[in-house]
């Protein structure tokens, strides 16, 4: 007998849903069970991740310990099931199955590969990604992360990509594509509105249909739809009342029936709720154990019949169609080294193109950046997380454990021996409590130029107090402005903070938290190695009155409505991020889509066609970028669409973009699409009488220009 004719599911003769249904029909009542969940014993964590404290990195310490080591579901030889491995992202490969969690490269955060708004970028980032997880053996990514900066307090904004759902959606369908082109699932996550962190296990979240489609189900759309994503991970909070892993409205209806999703879902770690009530609304998968999905709960609701076994067979024939797509049935696990060096090198360059120059003014018509790789003496000062070691955001189930780093002042001194200079770096260290300001100070008004790194580590589970940045941050930077005219200040956030001190200071450069090459990039960018091309994914408010949830309790944290637990509601609408700003005219800080250049840049010619029969067909916007300083760089030409009134919009939502690379002096044409077709549905609104997209009637606004309130190039297409 061939083994074809023992296991006709290896028979690659047969589609990957031929082989599925033919496994889950040889399966026993009980294996199929065993399947329905991870292997890791059930442990009581309901309520531990929100009595974190925000940064304490031995905080989440008890909550992740045990993930580290069972990350997988157990095999079954006798079919030929693998152990089905997954591993933790997306800021690379996190806590992965394995004791230790494998090492791997830390990428920077998902917040700079929005900034960078270059989709090669993105997949270059995915593609690292999922080298490494195929490297070490495992089957799954859980990765992207698709919801959106509702709030800039949001604990897990740096494992996000931006405010806007079309630039996310842009950004997680590359991610998506890379990884799975390795042989790897990839996972969009957290499915739906798990925007913030607070009592994320218990919060209910209240949004208006149109708004949930039009804004936090896009991204997830278009992973679907563009990115062909094997899985989704369900989140940990209610849905207008219902828990998302029992949300059949959401895992059914939308995600299949009008989405076409033909992969599993699986949810995030404990945040199952039932058995018969998360199989019967489409969830197929239960991790990291067996709390809800185990072989007492599952046959006791196939006896009284609140189950049905179709429904277990479809979980299973689900999974194993993705795991049978990519290949994964006799892969045999052999890990390989992973080329540190190759990939340290990629994560170098990528980091850089990520950084946004928010601010570079003139004195004595002299900007301070970049830095003379000559300039003398160069003081890096700031507290030891951001100023003496390389920035690793993210804490949590998603931090790396990294193959190396490279810190801020050797990193440094690399780049300036690179570039052949002869200044000298050294560092100052300040206490967490300020205690040695003073001193600071001091060594600061003897450097020539000094160099303030700070910032902000998010973790998750749990939201941030505020927007300042922790342990008095702004204080110290403050203190050293007043003590050096040459004073850069180097930001490594999480997501945007307040910068009461910013009329200050000359120059300030956003890095983010960037892993691995920290060291390295920092100076590439500030000594101009590297010339910044990164742009404002997220909004950066002057103040922290001027955002949505300021004075507006039910939107953020929430009220207790008598249920027990807080019900945040999304009460705002559309006017989200930069679209809130400009519907309640308050001007943000740092707009978004903002970024400067150590060169200037021109964009002229600019014209838009609507064609013969406007919001039927592509529009075409076509224009010009001039690089019309002396220093090769990068534009980024952004489309933004006014849609008619009387639909609720905002003023303006980014519907394209495009980045540019042009030579000093030298100019590049630009030719954007805009399809009305288009998965991100550019053109339309949601409609609940049609249940869909429409595109209505009236007169658009095309705004091209280089940020969110460039209003330099205005044009209007009516449709009738």
């Amino acid at each position: 007998m061939s083994d074809h004719d023992a296991h006709p599911w290896m028979n690659e003769d047969l589609t990957p849903r031929e082989r599925a249904l033919a496994l889950v029909q040889a399966m026993t009542l009980e294996q199929k069970i065993s399947q329905l969940h991870g292997a890791m014993e059930t442990i009581d964590i309901y309520g531990m991740s929100n009595a974190i404290d925000p940064e304490d990195e031995e905080g989440m310490a008890q909550l992740t310990a045990q993930i580290r080591i069972e990350r997988h579901v157990a095999a079954i030889d006798e079919l030929g099931i693998p152990r089905f491995r997954i591993t933790n992202g997306p800021v690379g490969v996190g806590m992965g199955d394995g004791t230790p969690s494998p090492p791997a490269t830390a990428l920077p955060m998902t917040i700079g590969v929005a900034a960078s708004f270059d989709p090669r970028l993105a997949h270059e980032y995915g593609d690292i990604i999922g080298d490494e997880a195929a490297a070490l053996g495992q089957h799954v990514l859980e990765g992207p992360g698709v919801c959106l900066h509702r709030t800039a307090t949001a604990g897990r904004n740096f494992e996000y990509f931006s405010e806007d759902p079309y630039l996310t959606g842009v950004m997680g369908v590359e991610v998506t594509k890379a990884i799975q082109s390795h042989g790897i699932i990839a996972m969009a996550k957290h499915y739906v509105v798990n925007d913030q962190e607070h009592e994320r296990f218990r919060t209910n979240v209240e949004v208006d249909e149109y708004v949930l489609r039009e804004m936090y189900l896009l991204p997830f759309e278009m992973c679907v739809k563009d990115g062909q994503v094997a899985a989704i991970m369900s989140a940990y909070n209610r849905v207008r009342g219902t828990y998302a892993t029992e949300h059949r409205y959401l895992l059914n209806d939308v995600l299949r029936r009008d989405w076409g999703f033909e992969g599993y879902v699986q949810s995030d770690f404990w945040s199952t709720r039932s058995a018969a009530a998360s199989l019967n609304a489409g969830l197929d998968h239960e991790m990291p154990d067996a709390k809800w999905l185990n072989q007492e709960n599952i046959k006791n609701a196939l006896d009284d019949t609140s189950l049905e076994i179709e429904l277990v067979d479809r979980a299973l024939v689900r999974r194993y169609t993705q795991m049978f797509r990519f290949g994964q049935f006799g892969r045999p696990y052999a890990p390989v080294e992973i080329d540190a060096q190759r990939n340290g090198a990629i994560a170098r360059r990528i980091g850089a193109d990520m950084a946004v120059l928010l601010k570079n003014d003139d004195a004595h018509g002299e900007r301070l950046l970049p830095l003379d790789k000559d300039a003398g003496s160069i003081l890096i000062v700031g507290q030891a997380r951001y100023a003496a070691t390389a920035t690793q955001g993210g804490g949590g189930s998603s931090k790396v454990d990294p193959l190396y780093t490279v810190d801020p002042e050797p990193g440094f001194i690399d780049v300036v021996a690179e570039l052949g200079g002869s200044a000298t770096v050294s560092s100052f260290i300040v206490e967490e409590d300020l205690s040695n300001l003073d001193a600071a100070v001091k060594a600061a008004k003897g450097a020539d130029v000094v160099v303030v790194m700070a910032g902000l580590i998010a973790t998750e589970g749990a939201d941030m107090p505020s927007m300042d940045m922790p342990r008095r941050q702004s204080d110290m930077i403050t203190r050293l402005l007043g003590a050096n005219e040459r004073t850069v200040v180097v930001l490594k956030n999480s997501a945007p903070v307040l910068l009461p001190w910013i009329d200050a200071a000359r120059a300030v450069i956003e890095v983010w938290n960037q892993g691995a090459e920290d060291g390295h990039v920092v100076a590439d960018l500030l000594l101009g190695k590297v010339n910044p091309s990164g742009k404002v994914p997220t909004t950066y408010p002057r103040w922290g009155e001027d955002t949505l949830v300021h004075g507006h309790e039910e939107r953020y944290p929430g009220v207790n409505l008598g249920e027990g637990y807080d019900t945040i509601t999304y009460s705002e609408g559309l006017q989200m991020g930069y679209r809130w700003h400009q519907a309640n005219d308050v001007r943000p800080l740092f707009a978004f889509g903002h970024g400067l250049s150590y060169t200037s840049f021109e964009v002229s010619g600019v014209s838009v066609d609507a064609g013969a029969t406007p919001g039927s067909v592509p529009v075409i916007v076509r224009a010009t970028v001039t690089n019309t300083g002396d220093v090769d760089g990068a534009e980024v030409v952004q489309v933004y669409l006014g849609v008619p009134g009387g639909t609720g919009q905002p003023p303006k939502r980014l519907v394209a973009f495009e980045k540019v690379r042009v030579a000093a002096g030298a100019s590049q044409s630009v030719e954007i699409v805009v399809d009305p077709q288009a998965t991100h549905h550019p053109l339309s609104v949601w409609s609940c009488a049609e249940h869909g997209f429409v595109v209505p009637s009236g007169e658009f606004t095309v705004y091209v220009g280089t940020s969110s309130e460039d209003d330099s190039h205005v044009s209007t297409f009516t449709v009738a």
